[in-house]
């Protein structure tokens, strides 16, 4: 027999919400979200490399500056620019790894990094500016002066696009979870071995206004410092359905220093990921 019309609606209406919750699905978002990262950084990879080999050859001309040509300062001279953008590639490519994963590096970093952008434009303008050729400043000052932003801009985009995950995995868990889910309180890494904590224990459900309360009141007393399992047993406790998880929420509720937060928030992100399968399995 013939499908009717509303057999038919009924039918694609059915298609469509599978495939829309495949298409929600966090590992298909954070597919998505990994094939727009690589074509981000190689297109800002592209555009610092082409700048910095701008700039080589002005700047091999102030450090030669009346060296003879094929002198043996002429041809030292080549190596200044090369030294000075290897080192900036070199933090750049560790700060490409960091980013992703959203830890933070400290001030020694940023001062390397700023430290060589400034070096390449100074040499790449001095001869402009001694000239007083305000066409020359200009046209040397744009491939520095976009590298120094590409570089800058370029993190700040890899710690979003990890954010677009992390939001996207907590979309799904609000969708399908209605209450805190608890971990175990182990000090290993968290594996799919591992069982989730008995959710019924008195006294561990909070609402969303006492969460942060309970959280802090919940880390262990005293100087010492907590373990990886007290962190993540008490962020799960403050969790609830529209929080959504980052290291600066995880250091808020549990007070863990923020080399350790990011690693918790991943922790924290799998373990709400794992439990929301197991709850949609038939």
């Amino acid at each position: 027999m013939p499908l009717t019309r509303g057999q038919r609606l009924a039918q694609d209406a059915a298609e469509a919400a599978d495939e829309r919750a495949w298409q929600t699905h966090p590992d298909v978002v954070a597919l998505r979200i990994e094939r727009v990262r690589s074509q981000v950084d190689r297109l800002c990879w592209a555009g610092i490399v082409l700048g910095l080999a701008f700039t080589m050859t002005n700047v091999q001309v102030f450090a030669a500056s009346s060296a003879a040509v094929w002198s043996l300062p002429w041809l030292a001279a080549w190596v200044l620019d090369p030294t000075v953008s290897l080192v900036l590639i070199a933090v750049l490519r560790a700060e490409q790894i960091t980013s992703r994963y959203q830890v933070r590096t400290d001030r020694w970093v940023r001062a390397a990094k700023w430290f060589a952008l400034a070096a390449t434009y100074v040499m790449n303008t001095w001869s402009s500016w001694a000239a007083g050729s305000a066409a020359g400043v200009v046209l040397h000052s744009v491939p520095p002066l976009l590298v120094f932003v590409a570089a800058e801009a370029v993190t700040d985009l890899r710690d979003k696009l990890t954010d677009a995950v992390n939001v996207a995995v907590n979309a799904r868990v609000n969708g399908r979870s209605t209450s805190p889910v608890h971990a175990p309180t182990d000090t290993g890494t968290v594996t799919g071995a591992e069982t989730t904590a008995d959710a019924s224990s008195a006294g561990e459900e909070s609402d969303s206004g006492g969460a942060v309360t309970d959280a802090v009141s919940a880390r262990p007393a005293g100087r010492r410092r907590g373990t990886f399992g007290e962190y993540r047993e008490t962020a799960r406790r403050a969790w609830h359905p529209g929080v959504v998880i980052t290291p600066a929420w995880v250091r808020e509720v549990t007070g863990c220093s923020r080399g350790l937060s990011s690693r918790l928030a991943a922790s924290l992100r799998a373990d709400l990921v794992a439990e929301w399968d197991r709850e949609s399995q038939p």
